[in-house]
């Protein structure tokens, strides 16, 4: 976080009650060098509120589902 383009930020920003709010906090993740590692802690952590890593709540779902399924199908193979 302390490479981050948010760290001088209102935290607030990315912790937004509509989809304007998420779009406004994905266009300043847009531009962040450490934008891949923010994702990362999210998912690992299975953080569920905010936009981490340029990417909403909805999204990272959606992340996790798609890597476990691909561990289920190559552990099936």
């Amino acid at each position: 976080m302390e490479h981050g383009k948010c760290r001088h930020m209102d935290p607030a920003v990315f912790f937004p009650n509509d989809g304007i709010g998420v779009q406004v906090a994905q266009r300043i993740c847009a531009e962040c060098p450490v934008r891949s590692a923010c994702l990362e802690y999210a998912l690992a952590n299975r953080v569920d509120h905010g936009v981490w890593g340029g990417t909403s709540e909805r999204e990272r779902r959606r992340i996790l589902r798609q890597r476990r399924s691909a561990r289920v199908q190559l552990s099936a193979n």
